[in-house]
């Protein structure tokens, strides 16, 4: 599904993949991990969620 998704976002819009990644590269090293962080416990709710459904 990630794949897919992804995929997606390449072949709809690759500049805007480009402006992200610069986006990523100026932010503190900090800032990413906590965004990494973040987004990890995000998708571990969602699972949870889903399974409990």
């Amino acid at each position: 599904m990630v794949l897919v998704i992804e995929g997606l976002v390449y072949a709809l819009a690759p500049s805007l993949v480009e402006r992200l990644l610069e986006a990523l590269r100026e932010m503190p090293v900090e800032t990413r991990r906590a965004l990494g962080l973040a987004t990890l416990a995000t998708g571990l709710i969602m699972l949870w969620i889903v399974q409990a459904a």
